[in-house]
C-alpha cells in the first residue's frame, strides 16, 4: 500500500500548535473535514471515541488516531508535525510530536488494518522519523512521508 494513495499534500500541518490531546483531535478533524465530504464535528467525536478506547500513542513521540466512516469511499491519511510535543498517554509515555490520522470508509476491515501496519511500519524508521522532526514544511513532509513508496511499499 503506497501513502500517495491515501495521502496528500493539503492533508499536512508542518506546525500544528495544540496544547492538549483533545485539541489535536480538534484541529486534525478539522484538517480532514476540509477535505473530505465530513463535518468537522463527526470526525473529532469519532476520534475522540476511538481514542477512549485507548490511546493511539504508540510510543516515540508518535500517534496513528484512526477511525472509520460510513461516507467515504477509500483510506484517507492526514498528517501533522506539533509545533510542541504534548501527552497523549502513549504506551511508553513519552509526548507526541508527530501524528499521522488514518480514516477508513466503514466496511475497510483489511484495508483498514494494512493501512495502519504501513503508517506504523514506516514510522519505525529512524531515519523517516528524524526527517519529519527536522521539518516544518508540508511538502517536504510529504516528500519525506511518500518518496519511498515504491522500494518501501508492503
Amino acid at each position: 500500500m503506497k501513502l500517495s494513495t491515501i495521502l496528500s499534500p493539503g492533508m499536512i500541518a508542518g506546525g500544528l500548535k495544540a496544547n492538549s490531546k483533545k485539541q489535536v483531535l480538534q484541529e486534525v478533524a478539522t484538517l480532514a473535514a476540509r477535505h473530505l465530504d465530513l463535518g468537522e464535528r463527526e470526525v473529532f467525536d469519532a476520534l475522540l471515541q476511538r481514542e477512549r478506547l485507548g490511546s493511539t500513542g504508540i510510543g516515540n513521540g508518535l500517534a496513528i488516531p484512526h477511525s472509520r466512516f460510513p461516507a467515504i469511499k477509500s483510506l484517507v491519511g492526514a498528517f501533522a508535525r506539533l509545533e510542541k510535543p504534548i501527552d497523549f498517554e502513549s504506551v511508553d509515555g513519552i509526548p507526541v510530536d508527530l501524528v499521522f490520522v488514518l480514516l477508513a470508509p466503514e466496511g475497510a476491515g483489511a484495508d483498514h488494518l494494512q493501512g495502519l501496519a504501513r503508517v506504523a511500519r514506516l514510522l519505525r524508521t529512524p531515519s523517516i522519523v528524524q526527517d519529519l522532526r527536522a521539518t516544518r514544511d508540508p511538502a517536504a513532509i510529504y516528500a519525506i512521508l511518500t518518496v519511498g513508496d515504491t522500494s518501501r511499499a508492503a
